[in-house]
């Protein structure tokens, strides 16, 4: 039996924190114990290896439920691996990405599980689950989904954008929402009408306006909130849950408030670069605006202020990172001159745990928000819940000895993705993941990375956990 004790830190969960001792055994949480108690004092004259965590934060380890690593976009790929892209998130904190198989138009849905479960086999440095993604709706995808649901894939992705790619239209929509009412999986949703923001990018570029802050004019706020609203209908129609990803506009905020006013399971989801960028991003000199150019796009300052309320609020319920990072040299400058051609996507998994952190710095959201929103929440959302997202006996071992003290420079010179800039260049944050174990195992301390690649589980899911 392997055994071990993290000491003096501060447990932060999102139901609590207490100054208590954790101790793992067998890549498990045994048993917590406040400070100072008999148990503590025993465990503490035990075998066990220790690991100081005083003036420290204990977390669970985060739960990035939106992630997409090597997927195919734009005739290229994002570029990190399943290899690169889970070690990054390690040393950010994060223990458990769910990531998204793509079912190609044509082929079957389990062929495009098969296809992701290869990709990741014996290549994550932490664990991982996989969301579908439908590109075909048909008797025989609903067929499809049925199964996968019994076999812990339990969430299903479809596209109002993208036509001729993932889009879907509302009849292809309604038949896998009302699947999903069926047999209790959950629809998330690309929410942006595709068709009229085709129209509005022909026009643009017909006009010669093809740099990348175009890409933020013609994906206006209106189109993903009327999509949105949309989508909310077709689920109150098919009875279904609903889960809203990357949400970035006011005005999708609030149609979403609305249909959780009425009671209805309808989720929102952000992301750190809705919360900390802005449209001028797109804006910079030269061609240096590709480097955020992601939809749904960076928004007017304005709307940051909707997100966090939203956050406090539970109108959005989850911090994801929607990490698709694409080289500027060589990916996203397949776009010069066309802006509908830089390939779409940030990269982020690395840093989602530090920004919200410094959300609590600043007074956005409280510590057990944060944990809620990084980690418990995304773990009940998609059927990870106790196992991922919180400190419990029973839990896996996933933890982050915090540092709230650590300050840094965020920089493509020091982050471990395997992108050639950072989004959120010279931003200055507080606090820093020390030490993280993965089941138990410490795979980062300190500026070491002790892990390899196929340290990582594929994880079954149950159903989402927030269903009334």
């Amino acid at each position: 039996m392997t055994r071990t004790l993290i000491s003096g830190g501060l447990v932060v969960t999102s139901a609590e924190e207490v100054e208590a001792d954790v101790l793992v055994e067998d890549g498990k949480v045994a048993a917590l114990a406040l400070r100072g108690s008999d148990a503590a004092r025993t465990w503490a004259e035990g075998d066990a290896e220790v690991i100081d965590a005083t003036g420290h934060y204990v977390l669970p380890g985060g739960v990035d439920g939106h992630t997409h690593m090597e997927m195919p976009f734009g005739g290229t790929y994002s570029s990190d691996t399943f290899e690169t892209g889970t070690r990054a998130a390690a040393w950010g904190g994060t223990t458990t990405i769910v990531d998204f198989a793509i079912q190609r138009p044509g082929e079957s849905v389990r062929a495009g599980v098969d296809s992701w479960m290869a990709k990741a086999d014996g290549r994550c440095a932490i664990d991982y689950s996989f969301h579908a993604i439908l590109s075909d709706v048909n008797e025989s995808s609903l067929k499809e989904m049925d199964a996968l649901v019994d076999e812990g894939v339990t969430s299903f992705k479809l596209f109002m954008a993208y036509p001729g790619v993932f889009y879907s239209d509302d009849g292809r929509i309604l038949r896998a929402m009302q699947r999903g009412a069926a047999n209790g999986a959950l629809t998330m949703m690309h929410a942006e009408n595709g068709i009229a923001i085709d129209v509005l990018v022909e026009q643009a570029l017909a006009e010669g306006r093809t740099d990348p802050r175009h890409h933020g004019e013609v994906r206006k706020a209106l189109l993903e909130s009327e999509a949105t609203h949309r989508a909310i209908q077709l689920a109150r129609v098919a009875g279904a849950p609903l889960y809203v990803v990357h949400v970035s506009a006011g005005e999708a905020v609030a149609e979403l408030s609305r249909a959780r006013d009425m009671g209805l399971n309808v989720f929102g989801e952000t992301c750190p670069q809705y919360l900390f960028l802005t449209v001028d991003k797109l804006a910079e000199p030269g061609f240096e605006g590709a480097k955020y150019v992601c939809s749904t796009p960076l928004r007017p300052e304005e709307h940051q202020a909707h997100l966090w309320r939203a956050l406090r609020t539970n109108d959005l319920s989850v911090v994801s990172t929607d990490h698709c990072p694409f080289c500027f040299s060589g990916q996203k400058d397949l776009g010069v001159g066309d802006f509908s051609r830089i390939p779409n996507g940030v990269p982020g998994v690395e840093h989602r745990m530090d920004l919200l952190h410094q959300a609590v710095v600043e007074g956005h959201i409280g510590r057990r928000r944060w944990i809620e929103l990084a980690c418990a929440t995304p773990a009940r959302m998609f059927g990870l819940y106790p196992r991922k997202g919180t400190i419990a006996p029973g839990a896996d071992a996933d933890l982050v000895v915090y540092d709230p003290d650590a300050e840094r420079t965020l920089s493509a010179k020091t982050h471990h993705m395997n992108v050639d800039y950072s989004a959120y260049e010279g931003k200055r944050v507080r606090g820093r993941a020390r030490t993280v174990l993965s089941r138990g195992r410490v795979i980062v301390d300190r500026d070491s990375y002790l892990g390899s690649a196929g340290d990582g589980s594929y994880v079954p899911r149950s159903t989402c956990q927030y269903l009334i």
